[in-house]
């Protein structure tokens, strides 16, 4: 769970009200990029950005009172000027310049008032070479989605082909969304598997997720690190469904509906005396 460091807070929460750039954005050395946020709140006092590199702590890089004035700059900024913040009323965005391979990490947005910190989802940055001969070929996901019903079980598989960096890997794999992080980690043990066409052997590495519920479900990524650079899978969406909701939810609208047509019917049948009596008195 993200703690923050500057102040004391008794809760720290992912809210609806802090909307940031979310999934993963891909970014090529030396480019520049920018993580937006957006809040909707009159209430939040601090604005903040969070960094945590995978397999790392949290790590504050910005904060700032609502009434500061916009030329304070946070000491970590002042440490590392390729980053700076944009904030204006209602929006509190991160431009990253020049960007870096160690750059590369799950960027938090968040907002605090009367001891409670609210996160966006996050959104990770993955930074490789453009022109690198050592990059990793191709990361193939699977399945791209699944329904489960709660209780049930689920395995996610993540295909690496290494193409000419066939260095020692390590292999993540994290929910998006979750304020836990990492959900689990790799050694460089794989099942190996040939693919055709593709000359080098390829690794498959599993997760399997068992007796879920519905705070399991959400896209889920495998995050392959190797050859100085971190490579991302298309992700991998699970929803849990729950038969037992689902008919509650159908004889819900079934008593609707019911409930319409009997208040319908029952004005038609109110109207039709009326109008024959007034066809009546025309005809008189």
């Amino acid at each position: 769970m993200l703690t923050a460091g500057y102040v004391h807070l008794s809760a720290v929460i992912h809210s609806a009200t802090v909307k940031q750039d979310t999934g993963v954005v891909s970014a090529s050395v030396g480019d520049n990029v920018t993580l937006r946020c957006f809040y909707d709140s009159q209430v939040a006092m601090h604005f903040s950005w969070y960094r945590q590199t995978l397999g790392g702590r949290p790590e504050l890089m910005s904060t700032i009172y609502k009434y500061d004035q916009p030329s304070k700059v946070f000491h970590w900024l002042e440490k590392n000027p390729r980053f700076s913040v944009h904030r204006e009323q209602g929006m509190n965005h991160l431009h990253i310049a020049d960007i870096h391979l160690s750059d590369s990490a799950t960027y938090f947005c968040g907002s605090s008032h009367s001891n409670m910190l609210e996160f966006g989802e996050g959104v990770f940055l993955s930074v490789y070479h453009q022109h690198s001969e050592s990059r990793l070929q191709e990361i193939i996901q699977g399945p791209a989605s699944e329904t489960i019903q709660p209780g049930g079980s689920v395995t996610f598989n993540c295909t690496v082909n290494t193409g000419t960096c066939d260095r020692e890997r390590s292999v993540y794999w994290f929910r998006h969304g979750s304020r836990h992080g990492i959900i689990h980690t790799h050694g460089d043990q794989c099942t190996r598997v040939s693919t055709p066409g593709v000359p080098s052997q390829g690794c498959v590495y599993h997760l399997q997720r068992t007796n879920l519920s519905a705070s399991d479900g959400g896209t889920y990524y495998c995050a392959v690190a190797s050859c100085g650079e971190i490579l991302f899978g298309n992700g991998s969406k699970l929803l849990i469904t729950d038969d037992e909701d689902q008919k509650l939810r159908i004889l819900v609208w079934l008593s609707i509906i019911r409930v319409l047509l009997t208040t319908l019917l029952h004005n038609i049948c109110d109207l039709w005396p009326q109008a024959e009596c007034e066809q009546r008195d025309t005809q008189k």
